[in-house]
């Protein structure tokens, strides 16, 4: 029975972290239609925003959005940071509201949504890869250094969330990546493979890789991949009693008016553990100096083991920010909380 509610107490907690989640040249994008305003944060007046997309090198279509200062000197060449979402989430939350706010402070951005998922493509729907979402960044700086005011020695990231480890995985190999910044961040595949607080016994990770085995045969059976558990599709009003307390935490910003977006389910295809579980991220982290690392936490965040570890296993030069008062996902979208100025000028004094 003890064993059997250990079990119980780790897919509890799986499922809630998983919420956290020119066809053929790499670089090459093509013109999207743009849409009606689409984000759950307030258009800025300061900005110029376009829809974008290009390919990655698995020839995979990445959906963006870039983001110009307004009135920005094309004649000139400028920085440029390509951002990634929370795992689980879409560029039109907490990415966006970082693009759009760097981009108020002279930088040229893009968040994008990773391949498939949100408006990128990739089939089949929902599939979550360690291998194809670090290469999103670097298809990101490709895009980028097609930009004709885009300076390609001048280019940084941010990965927030899950996407803070492979914003740092990408730069381990990517030496275009000149200075990289994570918010809130969780190493997915050590979260998988070891679970929350590097808790999970040997014994539960052969029953989980058990259960994966026999989810890839009802998977080959139905003919479509299952998906883990999503959030309501419309936003809900009230947080359902009895929640731990990080799915109540998520729940609050992606089921809730707070981040509800339709195209983040904040859900993944239940097969993609087994490639997380065999595929560690930043392995090589102490590799991307003399190239700098700023991690950023909240101070009452439940992911902050993931910064802390990360931090201590970086080279110099690094920093570590904490954030008075701010839990994980308040750094997703509080403007009072996340540290712009210090982004600012981390990027500014970086990508010179």
């Amino acid at each position: 029975m003890k064993e059997k509610g250990m079990i119980k107490n780790y897919t509890k907690i799986f499922t809630a972290s998983l919420i956290c989640l020119a066809l053929a040249v790499p670089g090459v994008s093509f013109a999207a239609k743009d849409t009606e305003w689409d984000k759950t944060f307030t258009r800025s007046d300061k900005v110029d925003h376009e829809k974008i997309a290009y390919t990655n090198r698995f020839g995979i279509t990445v959906s963006a959005d870039k983001y110009l200062p307004k009135g920005l000197d094309k004649s000139r060449k400028h920085p440029a940071i390509v951002i990634g979402t929370p795992y689980g989430g879409v560029k039109e939350q907490g990415a966006g509201i970082y693009a759009q706010t760097l981009a108020e402070r002279g930088f040229i951005t893009i968040a994008f949504d990773e391949s498939y998922n949100g408006e990128s493509g990739g089939q089949p729907r929902r599939v979550s890869s360690p291998d194809i979402f670090v290469e999103d960044f670097s298809a990101g700086v490709d895009y980028l250094g097609t930009l004709p005011y885009v300076d390609r020695n001048r280019i940084g990231a941010i990965g927030l969330c899950g996407s803070g480890a492979f914003a740092i995985t990408a730069a381990q190999v990517d030496h275009r990546i000149k200075a990289v910044a994570t918010a809130s961040m969780y190493d997915m595949s050590r979260f998988m493979r070891y679970g929350w607080e590097d808790s999970m016994t040997d014994e539960q990770r052969n029953q989980t890789l058990d259960q994966l085995a026999e989810q890839r045969w009802k998977d080959v059976d139905n003919g479509t991949p299952e998906l883990t558990p999503a959030f309501p599709s419309e936003p809900a009003t009230t947080i359902p009693e009895g929640l731990d307390p990080i799915t109540r935490e998520f729940f609050e910003y992606y089921a809730m008016e707070r981040g509800h977006h339709p195209n983040s389910i904040a859900a993944f295809t239940k097969t993609s553990a087994m490639s997380f579980m065999n595929f560690p991220l930043m392995d090589h982290i102490e590799s991307i100096s003399p190239r700098p690392i700023l991690f950023i936490m909240g101070e009452k965040a439940h992911s902050r083991y993931f910064t802390e570890d990360a931090y201590e296993m970086a080279a110099e030069p690094k920093e570590l920010l904490i954030v008075p008062g701010a839990r994980h996902i308040d750094l997703y979208d509080d403007m009072k909380l996340i540290p712009f100025d210090k982004l600012t000028s981390f990027f500014t004094d970086n990508l010179k």
